[in-house]
């Protein structure tokens, strides 16, 4: 038998705050109030967050019980694939919207801290669940959708669920300034860089809280204040979010040219890389910009790190790649940059440091771009040199 929604929605948010991450009364109280099943689709994909257990496809008429369990389970749910060309219960196709998972949600809204009567800008409607939440939490909310279909699917949801918002289509990286100064800007969608025309439409001592992922498949949860002219900020854990429409980039490592490519052998085990951790990561981002990394385990029992630049096919890349019994490893590259060796010295840079996690990183948004820094915001940390 079906259970009450209610019964679910309360089970749900018992189940996060036990686990640690719904910490906020108020955030609990506004899922209590805003039932998430009022803006979950028909049909879709359940992805369970946390690497808990493989997807499904969900649907409400065919499997009711299976649909109520996945909407109070703490996972995402793809309401879109391949921007409408793909169904959204497929298993394969790339997501381009979905409705977030709750622990997610709440990990962010518990970072925005909204107050009442806060002016705010989402960036990203989606279904309309998380615009609803923050008019709960006593929000003034402005929410801005890229996609028609995905929008118009969010107005009816926002209808249903009788909560009234300020949807208006367009691409969130330009922001909204109509509607500003806003006391803080919500990203629901990661971004490779943060857009400057959100510092420029918040308020001084306004909050920016966003999904940062400059790297494929390595992302954060960014909380940033604005103070003047600049947005300074630090991360707190990870995030894996579809990127904003404006900053998709090819992720694919490509070995062209490969009989010109450069050999040569190292030490350094590529599977310590890998494994290094999110504060790594963190140091590549700073001093290996338009870094990408994929991992390669193959039949035969080694290791490949492969390396690329995202967002050209014709880039540079490198492979490093272990084999069993090894004592030193195999290193190919070839392009104007030296993926590689930039990657083990910024290894070697991290290492030096003290190897720091994520905790002791933050960022700081400006007009001329961003940077990131160590422990404080005056200690920037540079690109490594050519």
């Amino acid at each position: 038998m079906t259970a009450n929604p209610d019964v679910r929605n309360r089970a749900m948010t018992a189940a996060l705050r036990a686990a640690g991450v719904l910490t906020d009364a108020r955030v609990e109280a506004a899922m209590h109030a805003v039932p998430r099943h009022l803006f979950a689709p028909d049909t879709g994909w359940l992805a369970p967050d946390n690497g808990a257990g493989p997807g499904r496809a969900i649907n409400r008429h065919t499997d009711p019980d299976g649909w109520w369990d996945a909407v109070y389970s703490d996972g995402s749910i793809i309401t879109q694939r391949e921007d409408g060309a793909a169904p959204a219960d497929a298993p394969t196709g790339t997501p381009t919207s979905s409705l977030s998972g709750p622990g997610a949600v709440a990990g962010f809204l518990q970072l925005l801290d909204v107050r009442a009567r806060d002016r705010v800008l989402e960036i990203g409607t989606g279904t309309g669940w998380t615009a609803a939440l923050l008019t709960r939490l006593g929000a003034d909310v402005t929410t801005i959708e890229v996609d028609p279909n995905v929008a118009d699917q969010a107005t009816a949801n926002l209808k249903a669920a009788d909560v009234a918002v300020h949807l208006v289509i367009g691409d969130g990286a330009r922001g909204r300034p109509d509607g500003g100064p806003y006391d803080r800007v919500h990203a629901t969608c990661a971004v490779t860089a943060v857009p400057y025309p959100w510092v420029e439409q918040t308020r001084p001592g306004g909050v920016i809280v966003a999904p940062w992922q400059p790297m494929p498949g390595h992302g954060w949860k960014l909380r940033l204040t604005v103070s003047g002219p600049r947005a300074v900020g630090r991360f707190h854990g990870a995030a894996g979010y579809m990127l904003l429409r404006a900053h998709r980039t090819v992720a694919r490592w490509n070995p062209h040219h490969a009989d010109d490519a450069g050999t040569a052998r190292t030490r350094l085990d590529p599977r310590t890389i890998h494994q290094a951790g999110a504060g790594f990561m963190l140091a590549i981002a700073a001093r290996c910009p338009r870094l990408g990394m994929m991992p390669m385990h193959n039949d035969d029992g080694s290791f490949s790190l492969l390396l690329f630049e995202p967002g050209d096919a014709d880039g540079s890349w490198a492979t490093c790649d272990w084999e069993p019994g090894h004592t030193d490893y195999q290193v190919t590259q070839y392009g104007a940059r030296r993926l590689w060796d930039e990657t083990a010295a910024a290894f070697a840079w991290w290492v030096d440091q003290g190897a720091p996690g994520p905790d002791r990183y933050g960022l700081t948004v400006t007009e001329h771009g961003e940077h990131l820094w160590l422990d404080h915001p005056a200690t920037t940390i540079s690109p490594a040199p050519p």
